[in-house]
């Protein structure tokens, strides 16, 4: 008996043709049935490296120092058995063809064996079938190491494939039809917890109970569509809104690309987006387009009243008067030599008649372009405009400017009057006031406005009305000033509106071309 790594060179007698290398480890007490075993694989054209042992000890330490590619064992051996090497490579976790060739050997020990784990049991007075029961179990342990490589693969690949669509934003799904003909869920990414607030593993499965979320107005569409994909194996792509459980709806964007499975089932393959913010945001663009429109819609219809004012004042007022001034002096001059007291009335009928054409000039060019705010500040301008406020209005108008050396640039002045003479103008058509009190002032470095009116008051539902055109003007001025509207109620009743506007212009990224005060 012999333990020492011995290779064997082929028979030059051996007329198969020569074969792969082979390691042989022998389990073995008897050197002549080793040279035995040798002589059948020789002659079937093998050059074999091989070990014969006898212990556990010795077994253990071959299979540890070497790899070896069979393992032939006695079943017997004094203080070793087959039963005992299997044990063995077990605990080692080795997988090596293990074939038992024993000289006597019961079927029911032999039954054990191949149970305990050995590929196949041989007599040593028949050995016909050794190497063919060899070359045999060396492909099956080539075919196990390759599924298991591939298993391996399989892991690794499902791996990654989960850590990706575990990371990305949508959730990526596989779905087909269920037996009642809607759709269900078949695979889920860890992101469906996101957009359904449901754990995936409740959503797999035959059930469709996710479509029991989808709104009604939407679900027709989402079954056509899936119907025409399926029909055309094309790409569905589908939005629509869900409503979960929790009440929350979300828009989602459902985009995949159909096959058919081994069954020939139509099966789907895509991601699932959460658009619900764009589409809110696609919402408010649209509702600030219409509301632009609408603005601008109604500034232009500003514009038409104001001339139209204007027209009205110049051709009833001013023209009234002049008529009347030209129908007096008529009548003046063929007064005057027959009747002097009476050319005198008439003469003071004119003189009124020109002050009130100079004061309706004055006023339409005033609200025109206020040359006050010039001349002589923004203080003044706003306490002209009050006062024109009351005449015209029959509202009293109080105004206090706590500062008149207020001295803002002519932008910032001409946008504030701008923005005062619209809201005394809300004030007239919609407070229902007797009163206005208005103060100027300069609190750190901006000038504030205060209007405060006894009137009806101003609801929160009026702050939400689309066509709120008066306070959505004075917001967007002030904005563009970097400055604020607050409103505040007067109690009793009644209503304040706050203007706040820096004293000197926010810096803009563009050049501007200045603009020049004239000295007063």
């Amino acid at each position: 008996m012999s333990s020492a790594l011995k290779l064997d060179a082929p028979s030059a007698s051996a007329g198969n043709p020569a074969k792969p290398p082979i390691r042989l480890l022998f389990v073995e007490d008897s050197e002549n049935d080793v040279i035995l075993l040798l002589h059948r694989f020789r002659n079937a054209g093998y050059a074999p490296t091989y070990l014969q042992i006898a212990s556990e000890e010795g077994m253990r330490e071959a299979l540890l120092r070497s790899s070896w590619d069979v393992i032939l064992c006695d079943h017997n051996l004094p203080g070793f058995s087959a039963q005992a090497a299997l044990r063995t490579i077990q605990e080692l976790s080795l997988d090596l063809p293990f074939i038992i060739v024993s000289g006597v050997m019961q079927e029911d020990e032999a039954i054990a064996a191949m149970r305990a784990g050995a590929h196949d049991y041989l007599s040593k007075n028949k050995l016909d079938r050794l190497i063919p029961a060899v070359e045999r179990e060396l492909r099956e342990v080539c075919n196990r190491r390759e599924k298991r490589l591939a298993e391996q693969t399989l892991r690794q690949s499902e791996a990654r494939l989960r850590a990706l669509t575990d990371n990305i934003p949508g959730v990526v799904f596989q779905m087909g039809y269920t037996p009642d003909g809607m759709l269900g869920f078949q695979y889920l990414s860890e992101a469906a917890a996101m957009l359904f607030g449901t754990h995936a593993d409740e959503l797999i499965g035959s059930s469709a109970g996710w479509m029991t979320w989808l709104l009604k107005e939407d679900l027709p569409g989402f079954m056509e569509a899936a119907s025409l994909s399926a029909e055309n194996l094309s790409t569905l792509n589908w939005e629509g809104r869900i409503q979960l459980s929790t009440g929350e709806q979300k828009w989602i964007n459902l985009r995949s690309s159909p096959r058919l499975s081994e069954v020939g089932a139509v099966v789907w393959e895509g991601v699932m987006w959460n658009i619900t913010h764009s589409k809110r945001v696609e919402a408010d663009l649209r509702e600030s387009r219409s509301q632009l429109a609408a603005l601008s819609n109604h500034l232009q219809r500003i514009k038409e009243d104001e001339r139209e004012r204007i027209a009205r004042d110049v051709h009833d007022v001013l023209g009234g008067t002049l008529v009347a001034m030209k129908f007096e002096m008529s009548l003046l001059e063929s007064k005057l030599e027959s009747n002097p007291a009476q050319a005198r009335e008439r003469a003071h009928n004119v003189g009124r008649m020109v002050d009130d054409a100079i004061a309706t000039v004055g006023r339409v060019t005033r609200e025109l372009r206020p040359g006050i705010l010039k001349d002589f500040g923004l203080a003044a301008a706003v306490e002209s405009q009050g006062e024109d406020f009351a005449q015209r209005t029959g509202i009293v108008c109080n105004i206090v400017c706590t500062d008149h050396e207020l001295d803002p640039d002519y932008d910032t002045a001409l946008a504030l009057f701008r923005v005062f003479q619209e809201a005394l103008t809300n004030v007239s058509k919609h407070a229902g006031a007797s009163e206005v009190n208005v103060s100027l002032m300069q609190e750190g470095d901006e000038i504030v406005i205060e209007i405060a009116d006894d009137g009806c008051g101003l609801a929160a539902a009026d702050l939400r009305k689309p066509r709120s055109f008066g306070l959505r003007g004075i917001r967007e001025r002030l904005s563009s000033l970097g400055g604020r509207l607050d409103l505040s109620p007067v109690s009793p009743h009644g209503t304040r509106l706050t203007l706040r506007a820096p004293l000197l212009p926010v810096p803009s990224e563009e050049p501007q071309t200045p603009s020049h005060r004239n000295p007063a």
